[in-house]
């Protein structure tokens, strides 16, 4: 090649992380070696799975949140911490809010989605969203205000009865303690609809012994600063609380949504099996704002453990496009699931176990160690966790 290659990523979520760092793993040959820039508005990753502990105390931000830089380093992966205004396919060139531009040979989405809250009146001022460093930032002072008013009793009603509606509930309780006053509203007949048996039990069981009250077939109908309105057939009660966090729904950012490509009726982007563009082979897709039905024409689930996957074979694929090699059509592995229900409690199901406890706690403490990023992260990361609870001792 006479030229070297660029592959602009845009966001540096496990989409986007894992492919640049999957692709300096790959054997590129001096000649072949191209340009890596990573993109993000943000100057840290984050692992979003960990978030539930920053609230609890039982981690710090440095290992949940550590920055691009210094995950970079040494990587030959050049960061940019930008604001993508809009992306020129035609031209092959990103615009970046501050006026710069980049171009390049490859192209890969990964910005993730956002939290839609304007789903109902007065969720914008109002409620509060669970799912950047920023939201817990902001979550964290809201409940250090109340944890230091004279109120008898903390009134937290948590709007969504998945994953994350569940593990902050029963996070939040355990932070609480008799303070606190939880409510779980979910519009189904059940919680964590598309679980299995056996976390559907356990968290009920969690929610059971926190008094966590569960709202079922409950619509939001509006928040306001010191109340929600719910409606349970046909009746609309308006409820006191102190604060309301919202974790329903994922929506792509507008910027995706008006790219001139194939999106589907929710507005992400439609990819072929290899997770590229089905009109633009040069832009890859993955994670919250891509539709991927994998090699055997199963839909890949919106999750973190389905972009790091993803990461893994979008980086291939670039690889094998630039040096005229066959590409991979994606498959799908699911490897199970983990659920944190409080302090020092989890479960795990898949892989032929089901556990739930201490023993599920740590198992998911072990398997997101080896998720996380870089080696050097993991190993200071296990040495802070090995030798924290001798120091609390000592101190």
């Amino acid at each position: 090649m006479t030229e070297q290659n660029r592959i602009c990523i845009l966001g540096g979520g496990f989409g986007g992380l894992y492919t640049a760092l999957r692709l300096v793993q790959l054997d590129w040959g001096e000649s072949q070696k191209p340009e890596i820039v990573l993109v993000d508005q943000n100057d840290r990753f984050l692992f979003s799975p960990l978030l539930y502990e920053l609230l609890t105390g039982e981690m710090q931000s440095w290992e949940v949140a550590p920055p691009y830089e210094e995950l970079l380093q040494n990587t030959g992966i050049r960061f940019c911490k930008a604001t993508v205004s809009g992306i020129d396919t035609e031209q092959k060139r990103v615009e970046l809010l501050n006026g710069s531009e980049i171009s390049y040979d490859r192209l890969v989405l990964a910005m993730g989605g956002e939290t839609p809250l304007d789903m109902v009146p007065g969720a914008i001022p109002h409620a509060y969203a669970f799912r950047t460093l920023e939201d817990a930032y902001a979550l964290e002072e809201r409940l250090r205000i109340l944890e230091e008013s004279d109120k008898d009793k903390i009134r937290v009603a948590i709007v969504g009865g998945g994953y994350s509606g569940v593990e902050l509930a029963c996070k939040l309780s355990d932070r609480l303690g008799e303070r606190g006053r939880f409510r779980l509203v979910e519009m189904a007949d059940g919680i964590l609809r598309n679980s299995p048996e056996f976390n559907r039990e356990a968290a009920k069981k969690a929610l059971d012994e926190r008094g966590v009250w569960v709202d079922l077939e409950t619509k939001v109908e509006s928040i306001a600063a010191e109340s929600i309105s719910l409606e349970y057939k046909n009746v609309i009660d308006e409820i006191p609380v102190d604060l309301v966090i919202w974790t329903v729904g994922t929506r792509v950012s507008p910027l995706v949504e008006h790219l001139p490509v194939k999106h589907n009726q929710r507005g992400q982007i439609i990819t072929t099996s290899t997770l590229q563009l089905v009109d633009n082979p040069d832009i890859f897709a993955l994670g919250d704002l891509a539709e991927t039905f994998d090699a055997e024409g199963k839909q890949v689930p919106i999750t973190a453990q389905a972009a790091f996957q993803q990461a893994d074979y979008v980086g291939w694929n670039i690889w094998a496009s630039l040096t005229n090699r066959p590409l991979l059509a994606f498959r799908y592995q699911h490897l199970g699931e983990f659920m944190s229900l409080g302090v020092d409690n989890a479960t795990l199901t898949g892989l032929g176990m089901k556990v739930e406890g201490t023993f599920g706690y740590i198992a998911r403490r072990l398997a997101y160690l080896y998720r996380l990023p870089t080696l050097e992260h993991k190993l200071k990361v296990g040495f802070n966790w090995l030798t924290r609870p001798i120091i609390e001792t000592l101190s």
